[in-house]
């Protein structure tokens, strides 16, 4: 008897009951306090670190003739901004990133699309285009410089250049790994090649072409500062140049904060078209999934 008492508790003891916890209970709850909680630390570590550099300058513990304190950065930027000094920079700079973008991503989609398809288009321009990506992209200034002079042209075609080769490389692998299935269920109900592409391809790729595209928005933002660094007369990089020149390192300081803000800004707009225009797709960053 005593046997059989101790099998019976040994039978209940290997129940498990799993109970609800907050994220089932609450998951609206549980989202927001997620959301608050990354964007608290988003948040926290960069004013951390302004306030130890502010922390070091104000105790000399730092040259702030070198390295100016971040309130001297912030007085000197709003004076410059208000004065209108700064946004010719500024505006020379993103209108040069606009326009290499939009023609590096729409041509890297449409040959990247053609490459992931055709696999003998692919054979003929794969090697070529795998040499020309190795090769450093501000190599190819003299190059830019020699065919469209001086002005707008080079850094426009630097720009371009960069991108072009993670849009191309994202959207020919995207379209390469869209499982065989996809394309037999287009071909099943007779789509044409239109159809094909608007239903199937376009879907299926989108989500990781927009990645390649986020990752060349931040490059592109750093191509052209080194390229206005050493062929420009304005734009951010020439200001960051020209004043470490001139030991006008609260203005040099002015300037790197611009890029970073401007290449945040571009990268986040990006991420954010991308969410918009592919719904269905995982989020590349864990907020909001429960």
């Amino acid at each position: 008897m005593n046997t059989a008492v101790r099998k019976e508790r040994t039978d209940a003891a290997a129940v498990l009951v799993r109970r609800p916890g907050p994220q089932e209970l609450h998951p609206v709850r549980t989202h927001r306090r997620r959301r608050t909680l990354e964007l608290s630390l988003a948040l926290a570590v960069p004013l951390l670190l302004v306030l130890l550099w502010q922390l070091a300058a104000a105790q000399a513990w730092i040259d702030d003739r070198v390295y100016p304190a971040p309130t001297t950065i912030l007085a000197d930027g709003w004076d410059r901004a208000a004065a209108g000094d700064l946004w010719p920079d500024v505006w020379a700079t993103l209108k040069r990133v606009l326009a290499g973008y939009a023609i590096g991503t729409a041509s890297g989609y449409a040959l990247g699309l053609l490459m992931g398809s055709l696999s003998l288009v692919r054979a003929a321009l794969e090697p070529l285009l795998d040499a020309l990506y190795v090769v450093p992209k501000l190599a190819l200034l003299p190059i830019f410089l020699n065919m469209f002079g001086l002005g707008e042209g080079p850094q426009v075609a630097l720009v371009a250049a960069t991108v072009f080769f993670f849009v191309w490389i994202s959207t020919m692998s995207a379209v390469m790994s869209i499982p065989a299935g996809y394309r037999d269920a287009g071909q099943v109900f007779g789509a044409s090649s239109w159809q094909m592409f608007r239903h199937v391809l376009l879907p299926a790729s989108l989500p990781a072409v927009l990645v390649g595209a986020r990752i060349a928005a931040g490059v592109a933002v750093l191509v052209i500062v080194a390229s206005e660094q050493i062929a420009a007369a304005n734009g951010l990089g020439h200001l960051i140049f020209d004043s470490r020149a001139l030991f006008q390192n609260d203005v040099m300081f002015v300037g790197i904060v611009c890029v970073a803000v401007l290449g945040v800004v571009f990268s986040e707009l990006v991420r954010i078209l991308g969410r918009l225009l592919t719904p269905w797709a995982p989020r590349d960053r864990g907020r909001g999934q429960s």
